[in-house]
């Protein structure tokens, strides 16, 4: 009897446990899963560990990414292509690429089944960037001249339709291999006459070479194209639109932090990756919210137009740089995106 009593109370005890179990449990799916168990995901960023990066950082440190419901490991990427491949693949879930060298990889066959979220720049800040004594000041200058970048750069695989676009010959400038974080050093060393990098770049270009940086923005002659989207991939979208929405929420949350604070960002950026200035770093953020923020008052951060995505596609179409057509939401998906 003693037995059966005993039984009878254990019994009743797991039920009790199981139930205010499970009302814990309906709490933490009521915010998304967020209360429970952390989803672990890995953040490449656009291209190594610079001041134009560190927002990814900041969601981290400051626990945005947390609250989202996710433990994201942050690693360096080598540009667009590297990007694209490594998230396609599952090495990855999230990370930013420029939409244009995007829309090239696409509409040329060389990339599929990825999307874009959200944007990070409305404007494109692809460049050649060199310093001063190399003989480079206006595009026509690059002729003859030999220039560094990795060979999934988006400046790189951009630059023939650049080249068209400034009226000069492709053929006449010699590209050689670099990696992201030695890019600048290459530079310094002369052993090149130019790079590939964003505009934000000047400030660190110029703390490395200790000369004053010459930059040749693609934006000069290539209009509307937009700058870095963030990415993942189809599969992933199509799994789990939610986690994209609340992923993508927060990083944005990380990169307002970043452009309002960029002096903070930028430390956050140095006690995490190596050999970054802090200085230069908080520069190059102050120099990118002017990218960042839509021209238009009240358009929310992170916001993507297909008319504008249509005209870019329009622009690679016309400069001969795309080998078949496209639509924007073969590369965008306009119901994960935020909503201006």
């Amino acid at each position: 009897m003693r037995r059966l009593t005993r039984t009878v109370a254990a019994a009743t005890m797991a039920t009790a446990l199981a139930l205010v179990s499970a009302a814990c449990g309906s709490d933490d799916d009521d915010k998304g899963g967020v209360g429970s168990s952390l989803e672990q995901v890995t953040y490449l960023t656009s291209f190594g560990n610079f001041g134009r990066d560190s927002y990814a950082w900041v969601a981290k440190e400051k626990g945005f990414f947390k609250d989202a419901g996710f433990e994201v490991d942050i690693k360096a990427g080598q540009g667009t292509g590297n990007v694209i491949q490594t998230i396609v693949g599952g090495q990855a879930q999230f990370g930013p690429i420029d939409l244009t060298g995007g829309l090239l990889q696409v509409g040329n066959g060389e990339a599929k089944d990825f999307v874009a979220v959200a944007a990070i720049q409305q404007r494109t800040m692809a460049a050649i960037a060199t310093v001063e004594g190399t003989g480079i000041n206006t595009p026509k200058d690059l002729e003859g001249k030999t220039l560094a970048d990795t060979p999934s750069s988006v400046v790189r695989n951009l630059f023939p339709t650049y080249a068209r676009m400034a009226g000069i010959d492709y053929a006449k400038v010699k590209w050689v291999n670099g990696e992201a974080q030695t890019l600048m050093g290459t530079l310094a060393s002369g052993s090149v006459d130019g790079i590939g990098q964003f505009v934000v770049g000047q400030p660190t270009i110029e703390a490395v070479t200790k000369k004053k940086a010459v930059l040749l923005p693609y934006s000069n002659v290539m209009q509307d194209l937009y700058g870095n989207v963030l990415i993942t991939s189809k599969q992933y979208a199509t799994e789990k639109p939610e986690q994209v929405k609340r992923f993508t929420e927060a990083l944005l949350k990380g990169l307002e932090y970043a452009l309002t604070n960029p002096q903070e960002a930028a430390e956050i950026l140095a006690k995490n990756a190596e050999a970054v200035n802090p200085a230069a770093a908080a520069a190059e953020l102050q120099l990118m919210a002017g990218y960042v923020r839509s021209s238009n008052s009240g358009t929310a951060l992170g916001t993507l137009d297909s008319g504008r995505v249509a005209k870019s596609i329009a622009i690679l179409r016309g400069a001969g740089a795309l080998k078949s057509d496209l639509t924007p939401d073969q590369v965008i998906d306009f119901n994960l995106t935020p909503k201006a």
